[in-house]
């Protein structure tokens, strides 16, 4: 249930993602949480908890040196993608390091749930709250900030929700995996439709309908593991999508 609820927050989230032409922001991004994996395992604490840690931390860091460096939003995020993935490999077990990257199948707790859908539930209020400013800083920063609104707050709130989407995603997808439910159903949106709200939408549609029929694989097939299967699923309907006509 938790993953569906994941899947329409990703839905939206890699709609934006996508207008802001930083869609594979998402599989970067879900890097950013290996290092804090590895430091959890090392000290024995919840792995989700050390990699929220690095996740926001990343997140922040590559916020401010956008803001200092002036450099485009994916190469900043491409610097602290190899840091991260350098760091995270070397210090997680090896014993451990296959489950933090491509997640596996545990049974959620009731607060661990709970938890969950409330995050799902804030990143789509706050997703519909700043749907507007966020599509004018997509077409004129300049107008959007004539008008009053606070652009780099703007970025900073999106780039959160972001990493937000990805740490709920983390247990069944994984660090290697978590990003592309926010890449493959927003494609897959925008191959089927170019207005705004049905795109949205779409991307949701797309997301939920590959996680549950990823798990259904996964429960046929276990050995290919639930964010392996999610993803092929994406994959097919992608695949699927190409021979819409324009």
């Amino acid at each position: 249930m938790l993953a569906l609820l994941f899947a329409v927050a990703a839905g939206l989230v890699g709609s934006f993602a996508l207008m802001k032409r930083m869609l594979l922001a998402g599989d970067v991004i879900s890097h950013l949480a290996l290092p804090g994996f590895g430091l959890a395992f090392l000290l024995k604490i919840n792995p989700l908890l050390g990699a929220a840690t690095t996740l926001f931390l990343g997140t922040l860091l590559i916020w401010q040196l956008q803001k200092k460096t002036g450099l485009a939003t994916e190469n900043v995020i491409g610097v602290v993608f190899a840091a991260a993935l350098g760091i995270g490999a070397a210090i997680t077990p090896s014993d451990e390091l296959i489950e933090a990257l491509f997640g596996k199948n545990h049974a959620t707790t009731l607060l661990g749930f709970l938890l969950g859908a409330l995050a799902v539930a804030f990143i789509i209020a706050a997703i519909w709250k700043l749907r507007d400013k966020l599509v004018l800083t997509l077409f004129s920063p300049e107008l959007a900030m004539a008008t009053g609104v606070k652009v780099d707050r703007v970025n900073l709130c999106f780039l959160l929700l972001f990493s937000l989407t990805i740490l709920v995603g983390l247990r069944f997808m994984g660090a290697l995996l978590a990003g592309s439910l926010i890449i493959l159903p927003a494609a897959i949106g925008r191959r089927l439709t170019n207005k705004m709200s049905h795109f949205l939408i779409a991307s949701s549609v797309a997301s939920s309908l590959s996680v549950g029929a990823g798990l259904l694989l996964n429960s046929v097939v276990p050995k290919f593991g639930p964010g392996p299967s999610i993803v092929m699923v994406a994959a097919l309907l992608f695949v699927i999508c190409l021979f819409k006509r324009s």
